[in-house]
């Protein structure tokens, strides 16, 4: 089921959202056994026949877990390895099998017949949820083991599809806090004005801008310097509005039953470098990458030379994750150079006391992440590595540079300086040219220069923050700082509006394929 679609807004939610509040009156855990029944309800609209694959992961791992929380001794080890090796094993099937078969055809020419799993919905997330249950409850982090309560954990509909990843000791105390269950008018106001954000960054923005990108991606043909940045850019944006938009969309419906999620984008392209980014961006990804597989391996404890193996390796694996794919593989692998690179310079700046707090120097260092960001993400959203690397060609200019004839005879007199310059034009493409860079346009307004939810939601805890180092204010966020009043009301009544109006054809979130 889509947050964005009608059968959710108008039947799904009220239904879950009154009954939780009028089952609380009689028992708080009746009414999270009701949400958590919603909850797989939920997951199985989109297909019944996964929901005992979901309930047989969250049985064997609260099993897992309550052994390994009740033995002692090297047999707790035991415990965690079984669980985490069976619930990998169960990942790497349904997502990896296909994958390895296709590239050991590739490697020794065989023809091993594919097996077609189909992927269940959600599945790297519930996964990775219970794997950092595990290894919580390992290192004796966990203390409550109601089974209702692991339920609604993993089941939990507002991140089950697409995240946040959670960490168990971050929403059991909520589960088991009494105003959680009690109807607040503020939690409903704010978390329906942070899912009204969400859904215009989804609706309005990331579904207009998809059109254009998917257009570019799926073309065959070697685009010019012109034609490729502007696909590029719609994908960037759309990619960062369809997720951006989605996680605002959790975090508010969260707030509506008084639960607070961690927050999970926190706007990744103003980000100075790589290790920003990836501070802001699936901030609950990195933060599991990075407690369990980059930390796991030795961290920065051994070395420069194993310090940068193991952001590799971590990076590569986190690549792989969002696809089985060797441009998701490439991906990765750039990131992790990128890392390197970023950690390698940092500790040159150091010891140079290269000055970098200068607001131009500041303003330099997002542009050369953005674009390195935007790079990357061809490998990401192309079709096959070949069409990557065609693209990549087309960014540096090795194609040329060219315009639409419909522009050129705009131009007038300047149509034979742009062609001096190198520039050709060319027939047809000139509405899509214009209206792609239009959309790339806003998207970067919106993104560069407007606060982002959580800065215009900042005075009633829009979400659980673990991140120290929050963006600066600008003169925009006092102006755009939400407020319970008739004014806000009104304006978030009219981006709903606007919103509802072009939900005629529903489009699912990028993120839901990971």
């Amino acid at each position: 089921m889509l947050f964005n679609s009608f059968s959710f807004l108008l039947l799904y939610l009220p239904i879950v959202a009154v009954g939780f509040f009028l089952i609380a009156r009689q028992s708080h855990l009746m009414a999270a056994g009701w949400l958590a029944l919603a909850s797989l309800f939920f997951y199985g609209w989109w297909s019944l026949s996964y929901i005992p694959l979901l309930l047989a992961s969250i049985v064997f791992n609260y099993a897992i877990g309550w052994r390994i929380g009740h033995s002692t001794g090297s047999v707790r080890k035991k415990w965690l390895i079984l669980g985490v090796v069976a619930d990998l094993a169960l990942l790497a099937y349904f997502k990896y099998a296909d994958f390895f078969i296709l590239s050991v055809n590739a490697v020794v020419q065989a023809e091993l017949p594919a097996l077609h799993v189909i992927l269940p919905v959600g599945i790297s997330f519930f996964t990775f949820t219970q794997i950092a249950y595990l290894v919580d409850t390992f290192q004796g982090k966990v203390k409550e083991y109601r089974p209702v309560h692991y339920l609604l954990f993993v089941t939990y509909f507002p991140h089950l599809i697409a995240g946040p990843v959670l960490h168990h000791k971050e929403m059991m105390p909520q589960f088991d806090d009494p105003r959680t269950y009690r109807l607040s008018a503020s939690n409903i106001a704010v978390g329906l004005a942070i899912f009204a954000i969400g859904l215009a960054k989804k609706v309005l923005i990331a579904d207009n801008l998809a059109p254009h990108a998917n257009f570019f991606f799926d073309q065959g043909e070697s685009p010019t310097l012109l034609v490729a940045w502007g696909g590029v850019l719609a994908y960037a944006f759309q990619l960062y509005f369809d997720f951006s938009g989605y996680s605002d969309m959790a975090i508010g419906l969260s707030r509506i039953f008084g639960i607070r999620l961690p927050l999970n984008f926190n706007s990744p392209y103003k980000a100075t470098n790589i290790i920003d980014f990836w501070r802001r961006w699936h901030m609950t990804l990195s933060r599991f990458l990075r407690d369990y597989l980059y930390i796991a391996l030795g961290g920065n404890r051994h070395g420069p030379v194993r310090r940068y193996a193991n952001l590799m390796t971590t990076m590569v694996l986190g690549g792989l994750w969002h696809g089985a794919g060797w441009n998701f593989v490439i991906w990765g692998f750039l990131h992790g150079a990128y890392l390197m690179v970023n950690h390698a310079w940092a500790a040159l700046a150091e010891r140079l006391r290269f000055p970098r707090d200068a607001r131009s120097w500041k303003m330099f260092s997002i542009v050369i992440t953005f674009a390195a960001v935007c790079f990357a993400w061809v490998f990401f959203r192309a079709t096959d590595v070949g069409r990557a690397a065609s693209i990549v060609q087309a960014m540096a200019g090795l194609y040329g540079v060219a315009l639409p004839d419909s522009i050129g005879s705009q131009l007038g007199s300047l149509r034979a300086v742009f062609e001096q310059a190198g520039i050709s034009f060319y027939l047809g493409g000139g509405s899509r040219f214009v209206e792609t860079w239009s959309w790339v346009v806003i998207g970067a307004l919106i993104a560069f220069v407007f606060p982002n939810t959580q800065q215009i939601m900042a005075n009633f805890d829009p979400a659980l923050d673990f991140v120290t180092n929050r963006i600066s204010a600008g003169p925009l966020v006092r102006v755009l700082t939400w407020r319970p009043t008739a004014a806000w009301a009104c304006a978030i009544g009219l981006v709903t509006v606007g919103s509802l109006l072009s939900l005629s054809r529903p489009a699912e979130f990028l993120y839901f394929q990971f």
